[in-house]
């Protein structure tokens, strides 16, 4: 890890080194600036890192408050709210140079920063038409579809081929009641109102859960969020330790029959019966529970563990999930030729999730399409969600991502593709080449493939 992949801990480095060496003190303001370099994408190399910066964070905001256009810029899902209910307005203003300037210095968005257009075409209404409101009561796959605020505000033909794609594969949609993510707010250290959104797409989730359907995320900022950081330290909350001691003194301390009981009676605390992605803890690894030497001490530990667990147990990446699908032969192979060289960058938030790579192993099943993998495991975009377009931000966001580019720009490739839309929107800004999710291209293959047969 170096300065260009993570402004952070290089600088973390010198305050401390120049503290221990009897220079200046750590100051408040220094501390500030610090954390704000942070992009949280995720790749620290120890967990407690990223969890003593959000409590930083929420300390400073709880302290100061938050500027009035922090708050509108963190709020992603009512400005996609906002211009999608007038988006030919909207998109006027954002075209018009003197109104957008003015707009952005007002909102404190950097002058250079290039802001999406909003969609004329409105998800919600397509997806009401096609049934997606309606729980679906088939005893097949079925999931929850969590888009995310970007697809369902900005790039609603990636929620679009989303549905379609897991619809042509046999996969009943559910579009369920849901709020962002909450990483945004997060990201700000808005505790209230991340604790807000979070409080409520977990009992909406958690429904889902126990109607029988799987979470799929094709955003891996929402996917890593429901998937990792809500399930922190949930394995260790009251709640479920006091459901494996119980199951433990009638199983008489025989971790492995607590866990078949778990499974056969309520599958959404043991997860997966695929061990490569499940991402619940074994009851046999929670025997130290009984003398409570451990306790949920995750950054939602008071929102209860036994539905963030519900929640997390059951999230998959869409790109996990369809390769899921494939390795299960459940996959349709029928596919049309989509000649194009395509460079594929692995997300922060996806590569976290530690499922492996499964665009490039879907990519690579379109017959026409030359995949290239560009980036290593600190290599990050550097937009960091709604934080790279603040005019402080703007400038060390292109500096993060800009070693990234280069290795695209070496690539030469036709086209980008990357199934996180922050970082379409940082690629869309620092590179010529038009960017798509990869479930776009999985949705065009499937589209030619009677061309391909005749």
């Amino acid at each position: 890890m170096d300065d260009s992949s993570c402004l952070f801990m290089p600088q973390l480095y010198r305050l401390v080194d120049r503290e221990e060496a009897g220079g200046e003190a750590i100051t408040s303001a220094e501390m500030k600036q610090l954390l704000d370099l942070c992009n949280t994408c995720g790749i620290c190399p120890c967990t407690p890192v990223q969890v003593w910066i959000r409590e930083a964070k929420d300390a400073f905001v709880e302290r100061a408050g938050l500027p009035a256009n922090i708050r509108l810029i963190e709020n992603v899902q009512l400005l996609g709210k906002l211009g999608g209910a007038l988006p030919r307005l909207a998109n006027f203003v954002l075209n018009n140079a003197p109104l957008s300037k003015g707009l952005k210095r007002v909102i404190g968005i950097h002058p250079e920063r290039k802001l999406p257009l909003f969609p004329t075409d409105d998800l919600t209404s397509w997806a009401q038409a096609r049934g997606l409101m309606n729980m679906p009561q088939t005893s097949g796959r079925k999931v929850a579809y969590f888009a995310g605020c970007t697809a369902r505000y900005y790039f609603p033909e990636v929620a679009k081929a989303t549905v379609e794609v897991l619809e042509l594969n046999g996969v009943a949609v559910y579009l369920p009641a849901q709020k962002c993510c909450g990483m945004p707010t997060l990201l700000e250290g808005d505790r209230s109102f991340t604790f807000d959104l979070a409080r409520f797409n977990v009992a909406e989730l958690a429904q889902c859960v126990s109607a029988g359907l799987d979470i799929v995320c094709s955003c891996p900022t929402c996917g890593y969020l429901l998937k990792s950081v809500l399930r922190e330290g949930a394995q260790y909350s009251e709640e479920y330790r006091a459901l494996v001691q119980q199951m433990a003194c009638q199983e008489k301390g025989n971790f492995e029959q607590v866990s078949e009981r778990l499974a056969a009676e309520d599958a959404a605390f043991t997860g997966r019966a695929n061990g490569a992605s499940a991402h619940g803890r074994k009851p046999s690894m929670l025997g130290l529970t009984q003398w409570k030497m451990l306790s949920d001490q995750g950054y939602f530990a008071e929102l209860g563990g036994a539905n963030r667990l519900r929640v997390a147990n059951h999230t998959y990446d869409l790109g996990e999930y369809l390769w899921e699908m494939h390795l299960a032969g459940q996959l349709k192979l029928e596919w049309g030729e989509v000649s194009a060289h395509v460079a594929y960058f692995a997300p922060c938030h996806q590569r976290q999730q530690g499922i492996g790579q499964p665009w490039v192993n879907l990519l690579c099943l379109v017959p026409g399409v030359r995949v290239e993998r560009v980036g290593d495991a600190f290599d990050c975009c550097g937009l960091g969600g709604n934080m790279g377009f603040k005019k402080d931000f703007h400038e060390t966001s292109l500096s993060i991502g800009s070693r990234l580019a280069d290795k695209i720009k070496a690539a030469a490739p036709e086209s980008v593709a990357t199934d996180c839309l922050s970082c379409r929107l940082q690629f869309q800004h620092m590179l010529p080449y038009k960017v798509f999710h990869p479930i776009e291209i999985l949705r065009e293959s499937y589209q030619d493939y009677p061309s391909a047969t005749t």
